[in-house]
């Protein structure tokens, strides 16, 4: 199952290696694409033809041979040689012979292009290239909104990178498309856990600056009628002791 088929049916947040898994491409007759764009040598050696004159579903589904030998090479962790393939596998769809397709010949090529650029972004992620991880998850989702595993990535690559409000949106939107999904709440706890440290520190370091809060002070006011009261209690104690030693002489 591609990926991008997979994440209809499966969590995003599941392990890249049981994710990257492929089945061959569909074929339909279409007209060669004008578009000649990257390794022509390439292309001739290993597919027998130059790109130039492959038709559509010809260059789908080289794209997709070369996807699959990526897929193989993610399992291996040879995650640069991963992504030397799935590149090559995008190269066969770039822009300008994307802008000819219509109908299920784009459908055909974006279920096999979304999908490269999402393992792409799992190996960037893998490798600590986070800003390179959202470029290609962006990329789906200029042309997928929704998709829940471009959203999981990216916010989890735009976590690491400190992009916490950016990260929330994408994570909370993930989940919204794949609620069931353990890892998108994973993320979004860990999220949660990171504010309160934050928020902690933040509170320690006002209190170090401002130091603890004084206690007040007594006002002048209440000093005086301390004061009063002391000096009634001392006038009534020396007027019993009076009053007492008078009744002794007596």
């Amino acid at each position: 199952m591609d990926e991008e088929q997979e994440h209809q049916t499966h969590n995003p947040g599941q392990d890249d290696e049981n994710e990257i898994v492929a089945e061959g491409a569909s074929v339909v007759h279409g007209e060669p694409p004008s578009d000649d764009n990257g390794p022509p040598k390439v292309d001739s050696e290993v597919e027998g033809k130059a790109r130039s004159d492959m038709t559509v579903e010809e260059r789908i589904g080289a794209a997709d041979r070369r996807k699959m030998d990526g897929n193989v090479l993610f399992k291996e962790e040879k995650l640069e040689e991963a992504m030397q393939q799935y590149e090559m596998a995008i190269a066969y769809m770039g822009d300008d012979f994307m802008f000819q397709l219509f109908g299920k010949y784009r459908d055909m090529a974006l279920a096999v292009k979304n999908p490269c650029h999402l393992n792409m972004s799992a190996c960037l992620i893998k490798l600590k290239r986070y800003e390179e991880a959202i470029a290609q998850c962006s990329m789906v989702l200029a042309e997928d909104e929704n998709n829940a595993k471009a959203l999981f990535r990216r916010g989890k690559a735009r976590a690491e990178l400190g992009q916490t409000d950016a990260a929330r949106e994408d994570l909370l939107k993930a989940r919204k498309y794949a609620p069931e999904d353990k890892a998108i709440g994973r993320e979004l706890k860990l999220l949660a856990e990171h504010d309160k440290a934050v928020y902690q520190k933040q509170k320690e370091i006002y209190k170090g600056i401002f130091g603890p809060r004084p206690e007040p002070k007594p006002k002048h006011g209440v000093i005086v009628t301390q004061l009063i009261l002391i000096w009634q209690l001392l006038i009534s104690f020396f007027y019993r002791l009076l009053k007492r030693e008078k009744h002794h002489g007596d």
